[in-house]
Parts: structure tokens; C-alpha cells; sequence
């Protein structure tokens, strides 16, 4: 790293105001800063503003989100291998690498299209360049499905970070979930690129690797897809070659979904580091899964129709309500941010998200919707959290006063 840092101090004159690369300081400015803890800390345009940098956090949720990305990339082999019937005859390391090159063009992408708009705007405002797509660039491809195009996947996240995140301001002034807002832009320009037995399985090949016959009763629909398909009675969730699925089957993720929302484990991994490092809030994260059972058991108890039936620990182990209640509900620039505004925050959230599965018939999954809803909502959250300890405070004075 002292070679590196050499380096970097040999050509910095270059890109610094009189220099021959003036032009490109804030490109300069931001790799420098990746690689290197800077001496001075954030004034604006980021809710941190200490000694840690922002930079430093994004990194962590990064690798928070490693595990699921990983999980993510062998899943999408097993599934592709299990639709053809080839999966007992292929290793650990065929099943992976089909994953991985499935995976990798997405991830890559996803980076150069956010990041280069960022650091286009940067140079335009000769500001520094933000690093909030460090983290929004990992979950947008691991909250899609595997057959999403990618152009398709590059014309969301340009809209996704000019409107819903440059427009406000950039990094730390954004309203909604940038990742989130890609996925919805998706849905409602190019729903059959985002919906369907079709988008969640990877049946054709990958760079000349994998392809082949799909076994008879393949569906590529997800479990919560599944509910859709069923009039009356408790639905039995299948995997896509019509095996029941067991809770340890969610648990585990070998079914199909979004590259990285199917793992519990995988999101556990990351749970546990985002709050070991005190990185994200456990009080919206417990308050997302504690809503979302209540609502659950409550539908269960009054239900007649499938997703009505569907078991409050299923409602949280399918489709993206652990992925979203950690690395997205906890999002510190779009959640609450008052201590009890929290709670309530992510009470509402796992309210939301179960009611939109339950009693919207054409969209199953409703982490997503509920997420941009209550980003709407936290800064009135929050404010209505302030007004009340203000108004408390205020009595407890006026009472102080009265009785001397």
C-alpha cells in the first residue's frame, strides 16, 4: 500500500487546479479516497460527518452484502441445472462458475452506468464524487431476476440515479431507496421483464456453458408466485420441479427469485455484521420482522384465501422480506431517524409489506411498495416523534414552574 500511496502522491499535482488532469479532480479525488482514509472529513452531501467516512461504511454494507451475492451466484446454477436435469452430473464448481458468469455482467453494469453518471455530474459541479452507489450499485443486481436484461437493467439505473438521487441532491439527500426505485421503474416499464414463471431461472447458456432439455413440469415461478395460481385452500409451495418445499428449503434459498433475496442464511451474514459494527439500526430491523409476524398471524386468523393461509414465518422467509428488511429498511438517508421513530417506522414497513402480498392479487410481493411508502413517510415519522418529546418537555417545565 506504501507503493500505492507513493503513486498516488506522485501524480496528484497533476490533477489539482492548474494541473494538466484539473478537469478530472473529482475522479481522481474519488479512487483516492476509496483506497485511503481522508484527513478530512464529509461537510455536506452525506448524513456521516466523523472520523469513520462515509466511504468507509458503504464498504462495510458491501461486504455485508457478499454472502448473499455469493449465495446468490451459486443458486442461480443450481436452478439452472435442476430445470434440465443435470444436476447430479455436474460439481460444486460447475454449478458455481455458471452462476458466477450469469451474475458478474449484471454486478459490472451496474457500476459503470451509476458510477459514471456520478462521476459525470461531479465533474459538472466540480464537487467531489458521492459514494452512496457503492452500496446502491451491489443491491440493484441482487434484487432483480437473472433473465433481466441488461439494457433494459441500464436505462433503470440511469433513471434511478438522475431522478431519484442526483435531482435531491446526491448521496445523503435522496427520498427513496435508489436500488428500490430501479426495481420499480422495472416493474411498471417492462413487467414481463420482472414478473412470470419465465424471468427467475436461467435455462439457456451462460458463454457457451450449461443449457439443455427442461425437465417435464418445470415452472420457474417463485413460492409467492405460486399463491397467485391458486383459488381455494392452503397453497403447497413448490420448488420448480414440483418437489414440496419445506421451511428449511427457504431457510437455505435453493429455490427460485431474485439473485440475492432467497438465502436466509446468506442475509443472516450480513444482518450480523451491519449491526456488530453499529452500521444499521436492530430496532427497525427487529420492528420490520416483529410488524410482519403480527400482521401475518393476524391474516391467518381471518383468512380464507391462500395468501391469507400462508404461515407468518413463510411471509417472512420467502421473496425479499429479510433482503429488504435488512440492507434496505435500515437505508440510515430514506428510514426514521429519531429512536422511537424508528420502531414505528419499521412496524408500519412489515405491516405494509404484508398487506400488499395478502390483498394485492397481481403483485405477491410487496416488500418493494412498502419500503418506497414508508421512506415517504419517515420524515413526518420523525417529525411527529420530535413534536411529541418537544410538547412533553414543554408540560414537564410548565409543571416544574408551577410548583415553585
Amino acid at each position: 500500500m506504501k507503493a500505492l500511496r507513493n503513486l498516488l502522491d506522485k501524480v496528484k499535482p497533476s490533477f489539482e487546479p492548474g494541473g494538466k488532469l484539473s478537469a478530472f479532480q473529482s475522479v481522481f479525488d474519488g479512487f483516492e479516497t476509496f483506497l485511503f482514509v481522508p484527513n478530512t472529513t464529509s461537510k455536506t452531501g452525506t448524513h456521516i460527518h466523523d472520523s469513520i467516512d462515509s466511504k468507509r461504511v458503504m464498504s462495510m454494507v458491501v461486504l455485508a452484502l457478499i454472502p448473499a451475492l455469493l449465495f446468490g451466484m451459486y443458486n442461480v446454477g443450481y436452478q439452472h441445472y435442476l430445470a434440465i436435469g443435470t444436476l447430479p452430473s455436474v460439481s460444486f464448481g460447475e454449478i458455481f462458475l455458471f452462476g458466477f458468469l450469469a451474475v458478474l455482467p449484471k454486478v459490472i453494469v451496474s457500476y459503470l452506468v451509476g458510477l459514471g453518471i456520478e462521476f459525470v455530474v461531479a465533474q459538472w459541479k466540480h464537487e467531489e464524487i458521492q459514494e452512496g452507489y457503492l452500496v446502491s450499485g451491489m443491491l440493484i443486481p441482487l434484487i432483480l431476476p437473472v433473465e433481466c436484461p441488461l439494457w433494459i437493467m441500464s436505462i433503470a439505473i440511469a433513471f434511478a440515479v438522475i431522478f431519484a438521487k442526483e435531482v435531491f441532491g446526491g448521496t445523503g439527500r435522496n427520498i427513496f431507496n435508489v436500488a428500490l426505485i430501479t426495481r420499480a421503474f422495472l416493474f411498471f416499464a417492462y413487467p414481463s421483464m420482472m414478473s412470470g414463471d419465465n424471468v427467475w431461472v436461467k435455462t439457456g447458456s451462460v458463454f457457451g456453458i450449461g443449457e439443455g432439455q427442461l425437465v417435464d413440469g418445470f415452472t420457474g415461478a417463485t413460492p409467492l408466485g405460486q399463491l397467485m395460481t391458486t383459488s381455494t385452500g392452503e397453497a403447497h409451495l413448490t420448488g420448480i420441479t414440483g418437489n414440496a418445499l419445506s421451511a428449511w428449503d427457504m431457510v437455505v434459498g435453493l429455490i427460485p427469485g431474485s439473485i440475492g433475496e432467497t438465502s436466509v442464511i446468506a442475509i443472516a451474514l450480513g444482518a450480523i455484521l451491519l449491526l456488530a459494527t453499529g452500521i444499521a439500526s436492530w430496532k427497525i430491523m427487529a420492528s420490520v420482522f416483529v410488524g410482519g409476524s403480527l400482521t401475518a398471524l393476524m391474516f391467518n386468523a381471518i383468512g380464507t384465501t391462500p395468501s391469507m393461509l400462508l404461515p407468518w414465518y413463510e411471509h417472512i422467509l420467502l421473496g425479499g422480506f429479510a433482503f429488504g428488511a435488512v440492507f434496505m429498511a435500515t437505508d440510515p438517508v430514506t428510514s426514521a431517524r429519531t429512536e422511537n421513530g424508528k420502531y414505528i417506522f419499521g412496524l408500519l414497513l412489515g405491516f405494509m409489506a404484508v398487506v400488499i402480498r395478502v390483498l394485492n392479487p397481481g403483485y405477491p410481493e410487496g416488500m418493494m411498495l412498502a419500503i418506497l411508502l414508508l421512506n415517504l413517510f419517515a420524515p413526518l415519522i420523525d417529525y411527529v416523534v420530535v413534536q411529541k418529546n418537544i410538547t412533553r418537555r414543554l408540560n414537564r417545565a410548565k409543571v416544574t414552574n408551577d410548583k415553585k
